[in-house]
């Protein structure tokens, strides 16, 4: 039996949420964690609907009454579509009728607004609720749950019915707890043990389930199981006793509860692990079979991958072992990573014990990713900020239709549909100035602080501002009437567009997400700033995104179109104080501020130019546009010396015009490499070329000799003292069948395969897996089944040869004449 609640007023923490008929009509379930334990919120009679043009109404009821379709109301408001047109909500008491009626209408061409909001989404944004929810229980209805499908273990929740909700005024710190999951199994996919750990509040939990006999060991965390149907058994009994609130794993959904899902049903079990004993409910992504998605009742899955992808995290590789590497200095319990599965099945057949020691620890390694990078805590930040369901993938734009379509309604408009926007306009991407190639003493960087966001405050871009602020320019005004308008009620963008002054959103929930991340980076708040940068960012990509229902190239272009006519502008600015602007990328400027100035000159002139450039545009914006300036211009960066190089095979010329490259270059600030685009920071490139590559510009801005060591670094790779880091390393981003040309590492994977298949062992190399191959006399060859002796020359000539003529030539040096007599003597 579980608790009841007893308070008429509380607040928790939104888990999940679902809606689904009943024979009374919606009802939306909504999972909370209080202070008090886990609650279920049942809301009952809740109404679906969408909306139709009024000019629409009467047809509409025509073709319901023709095919019996029941309508719980149709009623006549006040809103508008961006068109003007007054429109009409049709509201049902069902989901599935709600269906028959959509696709009715739209089989006789009747525009259907805002069909593709469920009814639990609309339900809380309405309510400007996101994550945080207090709740009124109505009629003081709290029901006691008892499910004896459980495995005979209580429920620990409680069920509200007719509960009143609305959004918390302050959010409260709910902490939920976390179990990781990850799984072992054979290449065929049958289960050899699933491991389990968390530590939450420092109660460190250990659990992994093996089938096999049971055998002496000092380590408790191993319980032993006869066969698969045993092991699913107790794996759903543990997850039910453990209750967690979230589960976190390494491709969890894809992968471990996707196969977990298979086998369950090979063996006819119920995969009960919804917190109410409900299964789960799979869906797939429309635009990617192979992409899984999983609603659990109560209970939430986040996985690492897509969660550290959200949060911006960018690795080479987001295999476990090269993350845990990267975050936490530690690896898995394995002698290859990349070819575990052989392995893993060894073990289980003849060391079941280290086997197990492996399982949990790829657990434990997952739980120390999240908890050194605060991934749960990110989420759940993101889902206070945004209204997102916490285990959303991307989502950007449902985060935008969460904060802006309420605000929308109340002023009178309800929103377009996907595709209603201008499609005959392009907007262009950020601006990257032409590059002055060189090798400079004393650069710094002024960067534009959030400058898309800064341009949506400042310039007042907004969905519904430029319905508003065409329709005072689309007026039928006189010149001198529409010049009048412009200054006091609109503000004119690009491609025709006009934005109201006063009627917008965009705006104001930028500077109220600006002013929380000023207040977190105050608090040393990391996950919470970086939360809101990812969301304010996000916006401008949103309003530029076709798959957005606000989609407008106006409001893009807007944007864009701006940002290079204030990059251009500030960039005329310094050139006129007399620096030279050697480069410019969507929100940066790179100056040259002159050889002979020391470091302390350097950042006095950085600062100096910050200011004036702020202050020239607040003068500028109040000039030209009667509006008060947002932007903010930032110096931070001085690099001592910095390199922009030439596009690759052009040669750099004394007194000639050289064309330079655009978002490439390197620089020496603080004693420290910071890299950009070249080889350094490219996975496909080998150990060697970016120790070489690091070293030889390290040398040379420091004005190190740099000839012997080169001769040196040659004939060390002749020598073959090297061999270990001419290894190339590549992963297979296509299905080896799409592959028309054969580029190098999928030759090695052909070679490779074959010679597994030859060995009578399966295939290993195919989509998404990793290969490790090197350059022969013989041609590519996969590094393990390499029998040939490496081809240095190869080597010389495309690792070496090319990092060392991009910078070289600026300081007078050539390769070929420093290796020439090298590659004589070998």
């Amino acid at each position: 039996m579980a608790n009841i609640v007893t308070p008429d007023i509380s607040s928790g923490f939104l888990i999940t949420r679902q809606v689904k008929d009943i024979t009374t009509g919606i009802q939306v379930s909504l999972w909370l964690k209080t202070d008090s334990g886990v609650v279920k919120l049942e809301i009952e009679n809740e109404l679906v609907v969408f909306f139709i043009e009024q000019s629409c109404a009467d047809i509409a009821r025509d073709f319901f009454h023709d095919y019996d379709i029941q309508v719980a109301k149709f009623q006549s408001l006040t809103l508008k579509t961006f068109n003007q047109q007054s429109v009409v909500a049709i509201y049902f008491t069902q989901m599935r009728t709600f269906y028959r009626a959509r696709e009715l209408l739209k089989r006789h061409d009747i525009k259907c607004y805002e069909d593709d909001i469920r009814p639990d989404d609309r339900y809380l944004m309405e309510r400007h609720i996101t994550a945080d929810i207090t709740y009124k229980i109505g009629n003081n209805k709290a029901v006691q749950v008892h499910n004896p499908t459980l495995n005979n273990i209580k429920p620990n929740y409680s069920i509200v019915k007719y509960a009143k909700c609305k959004k918390s005024t302050v959010a409260k710190d709910v902490s939920l707890s976390m179990l990781s999951i990850d799984i072992e199994c054979s290449i065929q996919g049958e289960l050899y043990s699933i491991g389990m750990y968390a530590n939450n509040d420092l109660n460190e939990f250990k659990r992994v389930l093996m089938i096999g006999d049971p055998q002496q060991c000092t380590d408790s965390y191993i319980e032993w199981l006869t066969d698969e149907k045993a092991l699913l058994h107790r794996f759903i009994h543990e997850v039910i006793s453990f209750d967690a609130d979230v589960f976190i794993g390494w491709n969890v959904v894809n992968f471990d509860l996707f196969l977990i899902q298979k086998r369950c049903d090979l063996y006819n079990v119920k995969f009960a692990i919804g917190r109410d004993g409900s299964r789960p409910y799979w869906r797939k992504n429309p635009n990617n079979n192979e992409q899984n998605f999983i609603e659990i009742a109560g209970r939430v899955v986040l996985d690492g991958i897509d969660l550290m992808k959200t949060a911006t995290y960018s690795f080479p590789s987001f295999t476990l072992d090269y993350v845990a590497k990267k975050i936490l200095g530690l690896r898995k319990k394995v002698k290859d990573a990349d070819n575990r599965v052989k392995e893993i099945s060894y073990n289980f057949h003849h060391d079941k014990l280290a086997l197990a020691a492996y399982n949990l620890e790829d657990c434990r390694l997952v739980w120390l990713i999240f908890q050194k990078t605060q991934l749960l805590a990110f989420a759940k930040l993101r889902a206070q900020l945004t209204g997102l369901s916490i285990d959303r993938i991307g989502g950007s734009v449902a985060a935008f239709t969460n904060l802006y379509l309420p605000k929308l309604h109340r002023s009178g408009y309800i929103a377009p549909n996907i595709g209603d926007g201008n499609l005959d306009l392009v907007s262009p991407g950020g601006y990257v100035m032409d590059s002055v190639p060189g090798l400079y003493d004393n650069v710094i960087v002024l960067d534009f602080k959030s400058l898309y966001p800064s341009i949506i405050r400042t310039f007042k871009i907004d969905p519904m501002g430029l319905i508003e602020g065409l329709k005072v320019s689309n007026a039928s005004l006189s010149a001198s009437k529409l010049e009048q308008e412009i200054k006091s009620t609109i503000i004119e963008g690009f491609d025709g567009a006009y934005f109201s002054r006063k009627r917008h959103f965009l705006p104001d929930i930028i500077e109220t997400l600006w002013s929380e991340r000023d207040k977190a980076k105050l608090q040393k708040n990391a996950a919470l700033s970086q939360a809101i940068k990812i969301i304010m960012n996000s916006f401008y990509g949103i309003l530029g995104s076709t798959g957005c229902r606000f989609f407008d190239p106006r409001l893009s272009g807007s944007i864009t179109k701006r940002s290079h006519q204030l990059l251009k502008t500030t960039g005329s600015w310094i050139s006129n104080k007399g620096y030279q602007v050697i480069y410019g990328d969507t929100d940066s400027i790179f100056v040259a501020v002159g050889a002979d100035k020391s470091e302390q000159n350097a950042l006095e002139i950085g600062k100096e130019l910050q200011e004036y450039i702020n202050a020239s545009w607040q003068k500028k914006l109040k000039t030209d546009f009667n509006i008060s300036s947002k932007l903010e211009i930032e110096f931070e960066t001085h690099f001592s010396r910095f390199f922009m190089p030439t596009i690759r095979g052009t040669n750099f010329a004394v007194g000639q015009k050289n064309i330079g490259t655009k978002k490439r270059y390197a620089g020496l600030s603080k004693n420290k490499l910071v890299f950009k685009g070249l080889e350094f920071v490219r996975s496909d490139w080998t150990a060697l070329s970016k120790e070489f590559q690091q070293a030889l510009y390290m040398r040379i801005f420091n004005n190190e000799p740099i000839i012997e060591y080169i001769k040196e670094i040659v004939d060390r790779v002749k020598l073959g003292h090297y061999d270990d880091k001419l290894v190339y390393q590549k992963k297979i981003r296509r299905k080896l069948a799409d592959y028309v040309n054969t580029p190098p590492h999928i030759k090695a994977v052909i070679i490779a395969n074959k010679e597994l298949q030859r060995r009578g062992v399966n295939k290993r190399y195919s989509h998404r897996s990793t290969i490790q191959y090197i350059m022969t006399i013989d041609g590519v060859r996969p590094l393990e089944f390499n029998q040939s002796k490496l081809d240095y020359d190869f080597y010389i000539e495309k690792q070496l040869k090319p990092i060392a003529d991009d910078i070289l030539p600026f300081i007078g040096i050539d390769f070929d004449s420093i290796v020439g007599n090298q590659m004589d003597l070998f």
